[in-house]
């Protein structure tokens, strides 16, 4: 089972947050505004903060500057998981992964049944790596977002967190390009 190593230091991440939407605005973004206090609260620093469009080359776009970016270490993304043709953000992150998380979604999948029962089928939240840069792609609703934050990424992006984490495997996240 999991556990928290006490002797082991907190090492905080540098985490943008990025909302997909066609109708709202950067003030009316409830699930992006989850995120940053989640994610402030944990000890982790916002690195930046911003809000797109539906648009899937807009979108990988900005995820590709910021895994471009050696100030942000993770990427979160919130809103367009679904299903409808405005949906694009997974295809977006898709565009930009160099290795997909799968279990990523099977687990969010897992916290969202105990949550919404089957209507957790509608999500296709997804993570992956880019550049030694984590991205996870979450579901527009604030609920969502607290679930993924608080039932997997809070352990995950916490380097004390037993057996393994995401944060000490970071540091070799992009080996295969130092090899000669």
């Amino acid at each position: 089972m999991s556990r928290l190593d006490p002797t082991r230091e907190f090492i905080p991440c540098c985490i943008a947050v990025l909302a997909v939407s066609d109708t709202r605005s950067l003030a009316e973004d409830k699930s992006g505004d989850v995120l940053v206090q989640r994610l402030t609260d944990a000890g982790h620093i916002l690195a930046a903060r911003h809000i797109l469009r539906d648009d899937r080359a807009d979108i990988a776009e900005q995820l590709r500057r910021w895994c471009a970016d050696p100030e942000i270490d993770v990427i979160l993304t919130t809103g367009g998981t679904g299903l409808t043709g405005r949906d694009v953000t997974v295809e977006a992150h898709r565009d930009v992964y160099e290795k997909e998380i799968e279990a990523f979604g099977t687990i969010f999948t897992h916290v969202s049944m105990a949550k919404i029962g089957t209507s957790a089928v509608q999500s296709r939240a997804t993570g992956g790596v880019s550049n030694g840069t984590y991205l996870f792609a979450l579901p527009g609703s604030s609920g969502a977002c607290k679930d993924a934050w608080d039932e997997i990424l809070s352990i995950q992006l916490d380097y004390r967190h037993m057996p393994c984490n995401f944060i000490e495997i970071m540091p070799r996240l992009d080996e295969h390009k130092r090899r000669k």
